[in-house]
């Protein structure tokens, strides 16, 4: 049995607006839901930027289903701003919130003014803050020198059970990396090859936890329009590391995709009109082994997509509700460090 979610684009739906769209989903059947978390939309067509952490609450209060973010704590987070929202939602709405934390992109950092770091950097940085958040939603006082600076910090709001921190990855490298330390490994579709290598390069170095994923669709009862839809709301988001990772600006990425034909989108959208191929797909990623699986309509009509999915794809596929989502242990696959150790070497992912 499957978790089949609703992911809540913040980059291209107005945040009322998807707050009514989400609670729309648990109405027709599905079962969980996440969002991202941008400063930034990935093109200027997109054109919002909700703040995922008001917006949140506003969705868990309204709503019973378990949600899951995405953020990048490091640099327009800071960590233990991060850990003292996810102790407050963990705390309010108990199992119900698993958070992502990610090395981030440049479109959304590069606003502190700060320099954007190098990729080994970002992951040495994201390593430090992940052991940072642990350790305070584990009710210690923490300080910490190194690529991020701590000085006495604690979270007093604790909730019962910590919230699980999971690894986002797009590369077999990044899947491996995280496994020292998540609850739990999630991506985004791509080649089926592909994800197995993540995925049995997360478990052989000893990841725990649900595998998540993310896939993007764009459905219309048009054919055309699905793949024009794709094609507009998209295409900026069709290139791979690190041209993704460090490209500044919507207008940077439009840029980049002005020759990104409608045809050259269906490799990172699953474009179609057809409900029955878009069951047949979200079955392929549960043979895969996913657990849960949040999808996300890359075009703006989000009602109709529920509907439409709600009425003809969740009763083809075996959908459950997901169970607890908290820590598999409270110190962490790789338990938290404590203040007075070592921090994390520079430049060691």
């Amino acid at each position: 049995m499957t978790v089949i979610g609703f992911h809540n684009s913040h980059e291209q739906v107005h945040p009322a607006a998807l707050l009514e769209a989400v609670q729309h989903a648990e109405q027709v059947g599905f079962t969980a839901a996440m969002c991202s978390d941008h400063l930034t939309p990935w093109n200027p067509r997109q054109g919002h930027s909700g703040f995922a952490w008001s917006w949140l609450g506003a969705a868990m209060a309204t709503t019973g289903l378990p949600f899951g973010a995405v953020n990048a704590p490091g640099q327009r987070y800071h960590p233990v701003i991060v850990a003292q929202a996810v102790a407050t939602l963990g705390a309010m709405f108990p199992g119900r919130f698993w958070v992502a934390l990610g090395s981030g992109e440049a479109m959304n950092e590069h606003v502190t003014g700060d320099k954007w770091p190098r990729k080994e950097l970002r992951d040495a940085r994201l390593r430090e803050c992940v052991d940072v958040i642990r350790a305070l939603l584990a009710g210690e006082e923490v300080s910490h020198e190194g690529l991020v600076t701590v000085d006495r910090a604690r979270v007093y709001t604790l909730p019962d059970q910590q919230p699980a921190l999971i690894a986002p990855a797009v590369s077999v490298e990044t899947a491996r990396r995280g496994a020292d330390w998540a609850d739990g490994l999630v991506t985004i579709n791509q080649p089926h090859d592909k994800l197995r290598d993540m995925i049995a390069a997360y478990r052989d170095a000893g990841g725990q936890g649900k595998l998540i994923l993310q896939v993007h669709v764009s459905w219309d009862s048009d054919p055309d329009r699905a793949l024009a839809l794709a094609h507009d709301q998209w295409r900026s988001n069709v290139f791979p590391p690190p041209l993704c990772w460090d490209l500044d600006s919507p207008a940077a990425f439009e840029q980049a995709s002005a020759h990104v034909t409608p045809e050259g989108v269906t490799d990172a959208v699953r474009v179609s009109a057809d409900l029955g191929q878009h069951a047949a797909w979200i079955a392929e990623y549960v043979e895969l082994g996913f657990d849960d699986v949040y999808l996300h309509q890359v075009g703006g009509d989000q009602i109709a997509f529920l509907d439409a999915f709600g009425e003809k794809v969740l009763p083809r596929l075996d959908v459950t509700a997901p169970g607890p989502a908290v820590a598999i242990d409270p110190q962490g696959p790789a338990g938290p460090r404590r203040p007075e150790q070592e921090p994390h070497p520079a430049g060691i992912a």
